[in-house]
């Protein structure tokens, strides 16, 4: 069975500070052609993870505030499974107040719900905030810190050990590379995509309740692109001496998410600057096709079951990324099923598969799903059937 689908995506260029160039008919430039001073980058689509443009992107390097991508995607992880509530308030502790860098200025005894914290560290990339969370949801620093390089691994990111939850430490152990810094960024933005609702305040006040009375704070981004840059979404800044300028930077346009990566750019003006460039490319180039998989499935017979058929749904929808100018008139999509399944089946198992052609090339997979559990058929079963057939 092959069904064809086309849609064709139309992109223009978007200049914001006039690095790159490219032609109106769509034709994009070459890798080479994006100019860097950063010394480690990428751009990816996060809905794919497809890397569109790399730049020493496996080299090690310390990562400043944007280790705390992976604090708040621990602290999320924690709200989806119920362990923590946004609503939970939270005592500071006197090593979470003791924190330099960038800090809200917490007080030791202040309490402040997960909520606000959560906001410190996304806005104003408070180290104070970052402690004071982790403590909360691991007992220790070091045991969350446990928890980061856990998931690390599970992410596949095998250039990265964290030595601490906000990026604060000078340790040659604490380091992470440009691409594992899009893996956990598009772990989190894709997986939990409330996190925008906290990277794209640019300014927001908290209050401070201690001994001594109240006062107001006043949360300021960090991440000067939510203003210099028209689509930009998030994520999360970060600077010492050490890691020089780094950003993770998010941006949405069109229904294409982009991650952009700068890991030890000279300045902050260039960290931002080179940031724009590579969303910019990513943008021009990007063109995505997708199959929503809302067409139906024919049923698939079932042998030595209770039930003759069984219905079939797609696993999914189907998104694919091209960066090379061609054409999706070009997509078809072939299901490649068994002709029958043996029973018993279970919903939700693989049944087979949808496959993706671009011009004769395999460009994705969607598998196919059984919708309904079939139990094996037993001996009063098939009486049933026999009778049931005499009675017609």
């Amino acid at each position: 069975m092959r069904l064809l689908y086309a849609k064709i995506l139309k992109r223009t260029a978007v200049f914001l500070f006039a690095l790159l160039v490219f032609l109106e008919s769509g034709t994009h430039a070459a890798a080479a052609d994006v100019p860097l001073l950063t010394p480690s980058a990428i751009v990816i689509e996060a809905s794919t993870g497809q890397v569109i443009f790399e730049k020493n992107a496996t080299e090690r390097r310390s990562p400043a505030s944007i280790t705390k991508i992976m604090t708040l995607l621990i602290i999320f992880e924690q709200l989806e499974e119920g362990k923590v509530n946004l609503k939970d308030e939270i005592i500071v502790s006197a090593y979470a107040k003791s924190m330099g860098g960038s800090q809200v200025y917490l007080e030791e005894g202040e309490v402040q719900t997960l909520d606000t914290l959560i906001k410190c560290i996304t806005v104003a990339s408070g180290n104070d905030a970052s402690v004071a969370a982790a403590e909360y949801i691991a007992g220790s620093e070091s045991a969350f810190v446990e928890m980061m390089n856990e998931k690390a691994g599970e992410l596949g990111m095998t250039d990265t050990h964290f030595e601490d939850c906000c990026g604060l430490t000078d340790s040659d152990n604490h380091y992470t590379t440009a691409r594992d810094v899009a893996l956990m960024s598009r772990e989190l933005t894709t997986k939990y995509p409330d996190i925008f609702r906290y990277s794209q305040i640019w300014m927001e006040d908290i209050t401070h309740v201690t001994a001594r009375g109240s006062s107001t704070f006043t949360l300021s981004s960090t991440n000067k692109l939510l203003k210099q840059y028209e689509w930009a979404t998030g994520l999360k800044t970060g600077s010492t001496d050490k890691a020089k300028y780094c950003i993770s930077a998010t941006a949405s346009r069109d229904g294409i998410d982009l991650i952009a990566v700068i890991m030890g750019a000279p300045d902050p003006q260039t960290r931002f600057q080179e940031a724009a460039t590579l969303l910019n490319y990513g943008f021009n180039v990007s063109h995505i096709y997708v199959d929503e998989n809302k067409d139906a499935l024919p049923n698939l017979a079932v042998e030595g079951g209770v039930a003759e058929q069984v219905p079939l749904v797609y696993a999914g929808e189907f998104r694919y990324l091209d960066i090379e100018g061609n054409d999706f008139a070009g997509v078809q999509k072939e299901l490649s099923l068994p002709e029958a399944a043996k029973a018993p089946v279970q919903e939700g198992q693989a049944a087979g598969e949808a496959i993706y052609f671009l011009n004769g090339l395999v460009i994705g997979r969607v598998p196919v799903l059984y919708g309904e559990n079939v139990e094996k058929a037993v001996y009063k079963d098939y009486l049933m059937k026999v009778f049931g057939r005499f009675l017609l």
